[in-house]
């Protein structure tokens, strides 16, 4: 169970290098449609915070992709309560097991409405998920940006309009994450992705990340993190710095991450790759004045491979029902547009 703690408000007024993120994903059980929303709060100076709404509607089938944010100072946004309502703009979150997303944003490609309902999926398969070895690193000063979801495998229902068009969102799945830190990782593959019965129910998810990190201004090498969950068995590759069993590659060129890790419960090996077609690129800011590009998919290809300590190995697919996402530090020519 999520503990109504876990989105809780990381940023107090007058914090200064602070950056924090509330993001919501939903995915279509069996077409390429999905939808990412995000309440961003961004402090480079005690002076300076301000709330940021996202939304992206992606629609593969069509080859279009709806994109906008909005920006308000900090003391113009909601962030309170556990569980915790969020208000920003013209957006609404209520982050609890039986939550709502819903609000609308004009934009260049005109308008979209959204009015989003979820349930927590019961069972272990929906429970929380820290992604970090040891719950004291929760709210530690390592790493950089710590990564925590709340709700791992939601059920959805409701409407997104866009496009002069309704998409009914009803047996969609999806999950809620929550991050903060004083600075965006310096670059990371990041991927979510749940894997549906014959009922269109997840009965498995995988989420992991590989990482580069700034310590004393130095870079360091490349750290992973993944953890499945299957029914009531969770396995967890998690030895942050436990480098010589794990092998991560992030391509930049073919936009592949390739993760494959050893540890206590056995192996596991990830595949998850994008079209740039179909991905967006969005502009994080960091509080030292850097601009990071985070290449964005809600439709990544999946494949996963676990082979457990005294139980029979395992495989999961996904055609496109994959969370991708690319942080680095240049442009990518590919994407003429950052949001």
């Amino acid at each position: 169970m999520a503990s109504p703690h876990d989105n809780a408000l990381r940023y107090r007024p007058g914090d200064a290098g602070h950056v924090e993120s509330y993001f919501l994903r939903g995915n279509a059980p069996d077409r390429k449609l999905a939808f990412w929303l995000k309440a961003t709060v961004f402090a480079p100076r005690a002076d300076s915070a301000v709330a940021e709404l996202w939304c992206i509607v992606f629609d593969a089938e069509n080859g279009r992709y709806w994109s906008e944010k909005r920006t308000v100072p900090f003391a113009h946004a909601v962030f309170e309560g556990e569980p915790a309502t969020i208000r920003v703009a013209q957006g609404e979150f209520y982050l609890a097991d039986e939550g709502y997303a819903r609000g609308s944003i004009e934009g260049q490609g005109g308008s979209c409405e959204w009015n989003i309902k979820w349930q927590r999926q019961e069972g272990s398969v929906g429970d929380r998920l820290c992604l970090l070895p040891s719950e004291k690193m929760v709210d530690g000063s390592f790493p950089k940006s710590t990564p925590l979801t709340p709700f791992p495998s939601l059920l959805m229902e409701g409407s997104i309009d866009v496009w002069g068009e309704t998409i009914d969102l009803d047996g969609w799945v999806g999950m809620q994450g929550h991050n903060w830190g004083d600075e965006h990782a310096w670059e990371y593959a990041w991927g979510h992705c749940p894997f549906l019965d014959e009922a269109g129910e997840p009965f498995c998810w995988v989420e992991g990340f590989s990482a580069r990190t700034r310590i004393a201004g130095r870079v360091t090498p490349i750290i992973s993190a993944l953890v499945i969950r299957r029914g009531d068995e969770e396995y967890r590759f998690d030895r942050l710095v436990d480098l010589w069993r794990q092998d991560a590659a992030i391509d930049l060129d073919e936009y592949v991450w390739r993760l494959e890790l050893r540890g206590a419960h056995g192996e596991a090996a990830l595949s998850m790759a994008a079209d740039p077609e179909e991905m967006v690129c969005l502009g994080y800011h960091n509080p030292d004045g850097r601009l990071s590009y985070c290449l964005n998919s809600k439709l990544a290809k999946v494949h996963l491979r676990v082979n457990p300590v005294n139980e029979a190995a395992f495989e999961c697919e996904s055609a496109h029902g994959g969370a991708l996402e690319f942080l680095r530090n240049s442009p990518d020519p590919v994407f003429e547009r950052v949001v």
